[in-house]
């Protein structure tokens, strides 16, 4: 698991310095913007991960009597199970983050909204594993409360990568609107008819990811009701 965030933190700090060597003027600026939160983010991640296993040592330690950790594990499988998967979700959401961030300082078209969505999953993952942490935990434990702040802070990362992903959206439309401005009256008529072309294959394809995405979850609570 820690290495897992290793690696991920690694390669987005590997991104910025690519982003340094090619990119400039708006562009460099929002990438290292975008890049710095998400890099913030996951210093956060791997304080939650920490505290996450310090408190589950806690709770073995504390719980498990005369029997093994293996036992106490055995004994408590869905415990167990629900921590494990909730851990996971959290590194996959991580590295989800990492492939948003390396498609956005590599998209021509400035819109970064994977970003967003990479973000507000690590925010659910969090949420989910604090939960899953506080089942056999004893509410006055500081390690208990230690992970509830690290879990705060994640959600207050995650939400400085979201506002900062929307800043760097809004100030890349804004250098296109000047950009607009040297063009000439058949460019500009040329350019609205790409555009036209553009808006229609992307409320086609909105439409088939709404479909998608409503079967997909259809599918999914039909298979966690069993």
């Amino acid at each position: 698991m820690d290495a897992a965030i290793e690696e991920a933190a690694s390669k987005i700090i590997d991104l910025l310095s690519k982003s340094r060597e090619k990119d400039s003027s708006i562009k460099l600026e929002v990438n290292e913007k975008i890049l710095e939160a998400c890099t913030s983010l996951m210093e956060c991640i791997k304080v939650l991960i920490l505290k996450s296993r310090v408190l589950q040592q806690e709770i073995v330690s504390s719980q498990k009597g005369n029997a093994t950790e293996n036992e106490f594990y055995k004994r408590n499988s869905q415990w167990s199970d629900g921590l494990i998967s909730a851990s996971k979700s959290v590194a996959k959401a991580a590295n989800y983050l990492v492939d948003a961030a390396n498609t956005a300082i590599n998209s021509e078209s400035g819109q970064n909204f994977q970003l967003i969505v990479a973000a507000q999953e690590i925010a659910a993952c969090t949420v989910q594993l604090v939960i899953a942490s506080k089942v056999k935990a004893h509410h006055d434990s500081q390690n208990l409360t230690n992970l509830t702040i690290a879990s705060r802070n994640v959600t207050k990362a995650t939400g400085v990568v979201v506002a900062t992903v929307k800043d760097g959206n809004a100030r890349t439309e804004q250098q296109q609107e000047i950009e607009f401005c040297k063009l000439t009256p058949s460019q500009l008529k040329t350019m609205e008819m790409d555009i036209q072309v553009k808006v229609l294959e992307m409320e086609q394809a909105l439409q088939t990811q709404r479909m998608k995405l409503s079967a997909f979850r259809k599918e999914h609570y039909q298979k966690t009701e069993y």
